[in-house]
């Protein structure tokens, strides 16, 4: 049981009885409480319907321009202080549904004279308050004047609880606004939500909440917006055996109610507030409190542990590498079985999917193990760039995750050394990123404020582009400037900017003041510099001519005819540092601050060559004459170490998308990756595997699959024997961490190209486990294991594999298992699966649209699940969240193979066909689907016969 909220028998008897009088005096201005009192904690008896609030005085056609009907808050009340106390309701009431009920006081400052007070309510009944309204309104101060409330009503669209006062708010003063109000507790992973999990039988729930972006309004009326920053007293009403936890520390610990220490002043989006019967473990470093929770079954198999030993040293690292000690007495980390994103840095208590916190030797792999420590280690690099300071609005999101994410390298860097980890951002960030922001409908890392409005607007932000091209161009802002001239500049901005808003130009202020402190030469100012990468989307091809020395840029689009209609305020041109190399000697740091330009020491001669944009550390792309690509493809052939091992990646993924954008030919592309019969390098493997995905997805349907199966094995079968050998017969697995990531990249793609001894390989191992009841598979071979044994079995695998991720509870298994599933070629095995995604007693909400993402990968799966898709459209926009940040994933998901006519016309008319239902946050991915599918159509006719000879010519030779 947890320590601190659980007492002996004979004391909870007595406590149980003086209880109610203290849930009484807590609550005694509400109504809803005060009928609670008398039921004694008895769960089945719920409070009466809320009464509505007051319409409004103005009809519902009111002027577009009224207050009310915009979606940003005004400045003229500032909030400095709220009082919140909630009481989540863990057992259903007589209708089914679970209830929230709260009280609410908030402190603020009239900033200007008004006689309206805006403040935000989504999803929530008001209760009458002792004068007869559902809101109160009060002075801080004896003696200042108090308007009085004149109507007070619920604005639905614009997600407000509006209360129009009789007379004005003196400007200077401070006022107490007080409300009572009560929400359901659903299981849409938004706001105050509820979560559920078995535990030896018994259905256990648990409140749990995710406030970003826009959600914080969904728990308790508030200022809901990143600049309103407040402190906050939250107080937990919970029942007797569950622990109940907040961003504070616990100060008050009664049978029915916790309270915690007033937070720092922050947003309303980092706050937290979890009641469960979760259990912990707990370590102290440097007078910080660390604890884990999660699942009581998961903590006594010492599940946490592996993040509770993280997490100190690199909470101490943060701290040094910030230059600021980290502001909380605690930090709480807590695994919760349902949950929409990997985790949310909410302060002092962070939370996390439990694949993303909870190690199990027995069951997670060396991948399973990566993801934990970044992920941990990227919520607290949050602590400081986010929590500290945070950007005054949703448009500078990347000003918090970009440094987030590139921090979550440096953070498990620290955790685990032996790693390398900090090089896999060029595949896991840059490479990424790439693909997405080569379209015409990217869109460029900061945007105006007036142009991000409404919660879908802003969660449309939380993608690739705000968290991996953020981070890309974060480290290259760290290699141009030097890491200690760019620790330097934000060290003195966290300084300046503790507990207040920002905006990005405020960090290059400080960063140039470092750049000026210590002398170092940069071409222009680092604003001049980075507002090239960050006001305008896209990125550069760089091209040089060794034979001239002559250097020029363009914006890359994988589509160069298609029509960019962002306009650019430096016309597509960038500032672009180059680190290089000549024939294997590294050169110094070299600009190219305009369109094109001479540099004489880059022409070369004889047998040298160029390689530009070492270890990747800029974002941009790089093109080369024709003998100087020759010269790195006869180096790739006769000496490939001679190439650094990021940049040998960097080769295969340049040359392919360079040919996909017209700049260079296919077959030259697919001459880069004749020499892997020579690599065992994971990078380069894990590059040339991440881009002939797309040969499959264009091909697999067609006469080009065949041939490129061939060739493809014939490259992947001495990788194959390589780890065979080097495990003596795959007893054993590697030791270096990326040496494990490519002996599964050498199953998965041997396996794929129906290499025979891969196939008896896995399913021999599968079978075995089918026999005996005894899983003998290493968990880094798991999944792609699962994978391959469902998908060349039937019925018989499917069942096993399903009846195997309905009664496991350790999580990272039921991951490997819920993506195996999607693997089968049973097309009515994968229809029935699609039935059981949207299904929450068969697949939890949060996993519904990865899964049918998963299915849609298998080709089999892929029409079947755009039917699903379409067909279910309303139901799952309506179901999932119009404003779900997985919609994005979704569309691309399922149309990611799309490559003819009709199937673009079938997404143009997905379109139009649900435009009164809308597309939320995946609006922008659908018209990205569409402008990919015109590419793809364009690619495959232009490059089908060429791709399909050189196969056939590469598979004999």
């Amino acid at each position: 049981m947890a320590k601190g909220f659980f007492i002996s028998k004979a004391v909870g008897i007595v406590c149980i009885v003086a209880a109610v009088g203290a849930v009484a005096t807590i609550i005694a201005l509400s109504v809803v409480y005060s009928q609670e009192k008398a039921k004694n904690n008895d769960s089945n008896l719920q409070p009466t319907k809320p009464p509505p609030v007051t319409k409004p005085p103005s009809p519902t056609t009111a002027p577009s321009n009224q207050p009310w009907n915009k979606y940003r808050l005004r400045t003229n009340l500032v909030p400095w202080h709220y009082n919140v106390t909630l009481w989540p309701r863990l057992t259903p009431d007589a209708t089914g549904k679970y209830i929230f009920t709260g009280e609410s006081s908030v402190e603020f400052h009239c900033a200007e004279a008004t006689n309206l007070i805006l403040i935000h309510s989504h999803k929530l009944g008001y209760y009458p308050l002792s004068n007869g309204l559902s809101a109160r309104l009060t002075a801080v101060n004896d003696g200042d004047t108090v308007p009085g409330i004149e109507s007070v009503w619920l604005q639905n669209e614009t997600q407000y609880l509006v209360v129009q006062l009789k007379g004005d708010l003196t400007k200077g003063n401070y006022y107490i606004l007080e409300t009572i109000f009560e929400g359901e507790l659903a299981d849409d992973l938004g706001g105050f939500y509820r979560s559920e999990y078995t535990e030896n039988g018994v259905k256990k729930v648990i409140a749990t909440t995710q406030m970003e972006a826009t959600d914080a309004r969904k728990a308790f009326p508030c200022f809901d917006e990143p600049e309103m920053k407040a402190t906050f007293d939250i107080t937990l009403i919970h029942d007797l055996g569950t622990v109940a936890l907040s961003n504070g520390k616990e100060i008050g610990q009664f049978v029915l109610k916790t309270k915690f220490e007033r937070t720092e002043r922050m947003s309303t989006y980092l706050l937290a507030f979890i009641v469960s019967e979760f259990d912990f473990i707990q370590d102290n470093s440097d007078d910080v409190l660390i604890r884990i929770f999660a699942r009581k079954p998961a903590i006594a198999a010492g599940q946490g542990d592996y993040a509770l030993n993280k997490t100190g040293p690199m909470l101490k690292f943060f701290e040094e590498y910030y230059n600021y000690s980290y502001p909380l007495p605690k930090s709480d980390q807590v695994g919760l079985p349902d949950f929409p994103f990997g985790a949310m840095e909410n302060w002092g208590l962070i939370t996390y999917r439990e694949t993303a916190l909870l190690y199990d030797e027995e069951y997670s792999s060396n991948s399973d193990k990566e993801r934990i420590a970044t992920v941990i280690a990227h919520e607290l690099a949050h602590m400081w760039f986010s929590n500290l300071v945070t950007m005054r609005w949703w448009n500078d999101l990347w000003l918090n995750e970009g440094f987030a994410t590139y921090g979550e390298y440096l953070g498990a860097h620290q955790a685990e050394p032996t790693w390398n980890i900090k090089d896999l951002i060029v595949l896991n960030d840059v490479h990424r990123v790439f693909a997405v922001d080569a379209l015409a409908s990217s869109h460029p890392l900061s945007s105006k404020e007036e142009d991000i409005q409404k919660p879908a607007q802003i969660n449309e932000l939380f993608d690739t582009i705000t968290y991996s091209k953020g981070a890309s161009i974060v480290r290259m802002m760290s290699d141009f400037l030097t890491e200690d001239v760019f620790e330097q500049g934000f060290q003195t901005y966290l300084k300046a900017f503790a507990f207040q808003n920002t905006v990005y130009t405020d960090l290059w202020t400080h960063l140039q003041m470092a750049v000026d402190a210590t002398g170092t030469a940069l071409p222009q100012s680092v604003n001049n510099i980075m507002n090239t990468w960050v006001l305008q989307m896209g990125f550069p091809v760089v091209t040089i001519n060794t034979a001239t020395g002559d250097v020029s840029q363009k914006h890359f689009l994988l589509d160069p005819e298609s029509v960019v209609t962002t306009p650019s305020p430096y016309n597509y041109e960038w500032i672009v540092p180059m680190r290089w190399m000549k024939t294997g000697a590294v050169q110094g740091l070299t600009w190219l601050e305009t369109k094109s330009a001479s540099i004489p020491v880059m022409k070369v001669t004889g047998n040298d060559w160029v390689l530009a944009n070492i270890d990747v550390a800029g974002y941009y792309r790089v093109n080369y004459d024709q003998a100087n690509w020759d010269k790195l493809l006869n180096a790739l052939n006769t000496n490939h170490e001679v190439i650094p091992v990021i940049n040998r990646a960097q080769l295969v993924d340049d040359a392919f998308n360079l040919a996909r954008a017209k700049i260079i030919q296919t077959v030259q592309a697919l001459e880069t990756t004749t020499y892997l019969n020579n690599e065992t390098a994971y990078m380069p493997w894990a590059s040339a595997i991440n881009n002939l995905d797309f040969f499959y997805l264009m091909f697999d349907r067609s006469e080009v699959y065949g041939p490129m199966q061939d060739y493809l094995r014939k490259q992947v079968t001495p990788l194959f024997l390589y780890y065979k050998d080097l495990t003596v017969n795959w007893a054993d697995v590697p030791t270096g961490h990326m040496d494990q990531y490519n002996e599964v990249n050498a199953i998965s793609l041997a396996c794929r190209t129906d290499l025979q001894e891969c196939q008896e390989l896995t399913t021999t191992w599968f079978r075995d486990w089918m026999n005996t009841g005894v899983n003998k598979i290493h968990p880094n071979l798991r999944s792609t294991m699962y994978c391959n044994a469902i998908a060349t079995g039937g019925a018989a695998e499917w069942e096993f594999a399903w009846d195997k991720f309905k009664n496991t509870s350790i999580a990272a298994e039921v991951d490997k298992l819920r993506i195996a599933l999607a693997c089968t070629k049973q097309a009515w095995l994968l229809n029935r699966y699609l039935e059981y995604a949207l299904n929450p007693n068969m697949i939890r909400k949060q996993d519904a649209m990865s899964t049918i993402v998963y299915i849609a990968n298998n080709v089999i799966g892929q029409s079947l699940a755009w039917d699903f898709v379409r067909a279910r459209w309303s139901y799952i926009f309506s179901q999932y969240g119009s404003e779900s940040n997985s919609f994005p994933n979704l569309i691309n998901g399922v149309t990611e193979r799309f490559s003819t006519e009709f199937e673009l016309q079938q997404l143009k008319q997905f379109k139009a066909d649900n435009a009164e239902v809308g597309f939320g946050s995946g609006t922008l991915a659908l018209d990205q689907s569409i402008e990919r599918t015109v590419a793809n159509i364009k690619w495959i006719a232009e490059n089908k016969n060429n791709v399909l000879n050189w196969f056939i010519a590469e598979s004999k030779s």
